[in-house]
């Protein structure tokens, strides 16, 4: 008796050493996702939450305001809305259109017998360009006076807008720019395509399935987690729009470079105004990074909502199935 107890005593301790030698190379494996993880996520957003309720100008040492910062934004700052329903609508329009023109442009990729890989390069090269240039070269193209695009739809009777210079059509000119840059999707699409076993498209043909049938019931299954990660990503991205929107307006007003002149974000009246932009006039142009905090958190509470109910809408398909 006096000799078995100190032995089974001894094995739990083992097991303990084990148990805490492996916890311990789990955790150094995980260290480099942690650290980055804390240091650029976890410390920004807890530092973002904290400055949103401080009067902080990034050279004076903040200063606790409670929720006035809060009640400024939602309350007393007119622009907040204007800049939300423009980027709802892109999220809308542009994520849609980019999702449903992608898809098109890679089931027609994957049916071209001759000149595939040609297509494939030429559809791809637009989304190299940076968004600067991008965005100036269709500026330029789509300038109501001298644009070669307003040239050619008034030589076949076609009315003219006026592009970026016009509240009416300065989304839809920033939603063709999206969809002019839409290479990246067709990669994503042509490979998921590729990806949908042909036995089921034979087996389908032989039963007499037609080609909407056969997408509906043979590809779209097949590509639904790809279709819903580029709706995702996108929701992200345009939620974070912010360049082509201010490029495009200081082009169409006339405000090119760092001339000295004075530009309000959102031209022409406040119709390419996203939360983006918000965020950068309140934080750099005005020092009131308290109120850009705000802004910044309610940016990513909303993406982080579309996000979710994306995810539970694709969860909700996957169990009905």
């Amino acid at each position: 008796m006096t000799t078995t107890a100190p032995a089974a005593a001894k094995v739990p301790a083992a097991l303990r050493r084990q148990r805490r030698r492996r916890n311990l190379r789990t955790l150094a494996f995980l260290s480099p996702w942690l650290i980055g993880f804390s240091v650029f996520f976890a410390y920004p957003l807890g530092a973002t939450v904290y400055y949103s309720f401080t009067r902080y100008d990034l050279i004076n040492a903040p200063v606790w305001v409670g929720l006035r910062n809060w009640n400024y934004v939602l309350n007393d700052y007119p622009p907040l809305w204007q800049a939300l329903r423009n980027t709802l609508w892109l999220v809308a329009v542009m994520v849609t259109l980019r999702v449903i023109f992608g898809l098109g442009l890679g089931m027609l990729a994957i049916r071209l017998k001759r000149g595939g890989g040609l297509f494939r390069t030429l559809s791809y090269l637009p989304y190299l360009a940076p968004p600067v240039a991008a965005t100036i070269g269709f500026a330029f193209l789509l300038n109501p006076g001298t644009g070669p695009v307003n040239h050619l739809l008034g030589n076949v009777g076609m009315p003219q807008p006026g592009w970026f210079n016009d509240p009416d059509w300065s989304k839809p000119a920033l939603t063709l720019l999206a969809l002019w840059g839409i290479g990246d999707l067709l990669v994503i699409f042509t490979a998921s395509l590729l990806d949908v076993p042909r036995e089921q498209y034979e087996a389908a043909e032989l039963d007499g399935v037609g080609p909407w049938q056969r997408f509906r019931y043979v590809t779209w299954p097949a590509i639904t987690p790809v279709v819903l990660f580029a709706v995702v990503t996108g929701v992200i991205q345009t939620m974070q729009y912010y360049t082509q929107a201010m490029v495009a307006g200081k082009v169409a007003s006339g405000i090119i470079g760092n001339s000295g002149q004075s530009f309000e974000p959102g031209y022409p009246q406040g119709t390419t105004l996203t939360l983006p932009q918000l965020v950068y006039e309140e934080g750099f142009s005005t020092f009131n990074t308290g109120a850009a905090c705000v802004i910044s958190l309610l940016l990513f509470v909303i993406a982080m909502a579309f996000t979710f109910l994306l995810l539970r809408r694709r969860s909700g398909l996957l169990d009905d199935d």
